[in-house]
């Protein structure tokens, strides 16, 4: 223990910010995690975000930081084109998109 009175001011600060960065990198695994299991867009941007937040608090290095965000935009893509080729409604507007247009009568 410290036993000079700045020394233990220090300490107290410490152990404060020990504790709320430890919450911080809990809440920003979670949301990681979330992130991969679920792969939909809203928790990617929330993961993100997260990532980005930690990066602004000095938590993670900005190289880290960016390829965390880059395997996570990559995550979203796998999710965004599972979603796509499953769901019926994408598969009628693709069929609707495709078919073909009448030819237009030249104005003579």
């Amino acid at each position: 223990m410290p036993v000079i009175k700045s020394a233990i001011k220090k300490l107290r600060k410490d152990v404060k910010r020990e504790k709320r960065n430890s919450q911080f990198r809990a809440e920003l695994d979670k949301a990681i995690n979330s992130a991969k299991k679920s792969k939909t867009e809203k928790t990617v941007k929330e993961a993100i975000s997260a990532v980005d937040k930690a990066v602004k608090k000095n938590l993670l290095h900005q190289n880290k930081a960016g390829r965390m965000k880059s395997s996570l935009s990559k995550l979203a893509k796998i999710g965004a084109t599972k979603a796509k080729t499953t769901t019926k409604e994408t598969v009628k507007t693709v069929k609707k998109a495709v078919a073909p247009k009448a030819p237009k009568k030249s104005a003579k």
